[in-house]
């Protein structure tokens, strides 16, 4: 077994889309989809652009404001995550800072609720 300390990557600063106060550290790729750690500090912006597929957002501390295609304005705590589609138009704001976990590629996400993986049997 190995532990992955996210806070421990080695990050990067994004500004691309007019983002701020926004960098990553990647942990994790296959074909289908790469894993990324995120933070953003007081104030820090992912400017709105397209997902290069689904996308999933968790929010692991902090707090994110976060929209898609409408631009209407959702809060997300730790715990709480987003979903966008490939090529819907988003982008993440946190007031407060936040440190989150991206997994982009191709995903099956299930709605709440909605058994993904049946598990073995």
């Amino acid at each position: 077994m190995r532990i992955l300390d996210l806070a421990d990557l080695p990050h990067r600063p994004i500004e691309a889309h007019g983002s701020r106060g926004f960098s990553i550290g990647a942990f994790g790729i296959s074909a289908d989809a790469h894993l990324v750690a995120v933070s953003l500090t007081p104030g820090g912006t992912i400017g709105r652009h397209p997902a290069a597929g689904r996308q999933l957002l968790v929010v692991l501390s902090g707090e994110a404001e976060v929209s898609g295609a409408e631009r209407a304005v959702r809060r997300l705590g730790p715990g709480q995550a987003a979903v966008w589609e490939p090529g819907e138009l988003h982008e993440t704001r946190s007031p407060t800072g936040m440190s989150a976990m991206i997994v982009e590629g191709d995903l099956d996400i299930g709605a709440p609720g909605e058994q993904v993986d049946p598990g073995d049997t």
